[in-house]
């Protein structure tokens, strides 16, 4: 699906949403409740797969996997909220890598993906049902996790454990700009507890290419 065709469908589906909520929202005494407030949420996220190619022919095929983290914000208005992101995926990955000389060789490995995004999100009503619309700006850290040295091992005696061995070692690993929009919902179930449901866009730029990756999150929080 084509960026063009997600911005027509997220704008459809806001301003449908956007209506009913209204509807829902009309008359309940908890509205503006968010004002002032902070929040804390755990969060699942589930990360679709993704594919990209870049220069030479190497390239990289990334399998859908569903990841944890949490949120910090801070809701500055009723409908303004700023916010920190931490995630965790772990998803596996087949890469292409090819050499100067010889023929082009793939290997499979699992990723460990680690995102920090600082978010501005907009709430449409400031009533307990609400559509919202966020982006936020960041970095990600991405380790392939294949050692890029040998382990570096070693052993000494100790007083309590007797003899110890510690092995250490380098991975190829990247921390990279990245950016991300999205749009979903939000219940305040109370005053204190609300739950809430998103899609996201990022994109990860890369040394040599970009890295465009979806995710579909859930979390529930905690306000104060």
């Amino acid at each position: 699906m084509t960026i063009k065709r997600l911005i027509i469908l997220l704008v459809l589906l806001v301003l449908s949403t956007s209506v009913h909520a209204q509807r829902f929202n009309k008359g309940k005494i908890h509205d503006g409740a968010r004002y002032g407030s902070w929040e804390a949420t755990m969060l699942l996220q589930h990360q679709t797969s993704s594919s990209q190619e870049f220069e030479n022919g190497a390239a990289i095929d990334i399998d859908s996997s569903t990841g944890w983290g949490f949120n910090l914000g801070w809701n500055f208005t009723e409908k303004w909220n700023l916010g920190y992101r931490f995630s965790l995926n772990k998803p596996d990955y087949a890469a292409t890598i090819v050499p100067e000389i010889g023929e082009p060789q793939t290997i499979n490995y699992q990723m460990s993906k680690y995102s920090h995004q600082f978010n501005i999100t907009y709430n449409f009503l400031s009533g307990p049902i609400t559509p919202f619309l966020q982006a936020g700006v960041g970095w990600t850290k991405l380790d392939s996790n294949v050692p890029d040295q040998a382990p570096s091992i070693g052993c000494w005696w100790d007083p309590w454990w007797g003899y110890i061995c510690f092995s250490d070692w380098s991975t190829y690993s990247t921390s990279q700009f990245t950016y991300n929009v999205g749009a979903g919902m939000r219940w305040d179930i109370n005053t204190a507890w609300f739950l809430r449901g998103a899609w996201n866009r990022q994109f990860i730029n890369l040394d040599n290419g970009d890295l465009n990756v979806d995710t579909i999150t859930l979390e529930t929080g905690l306000m104060w």
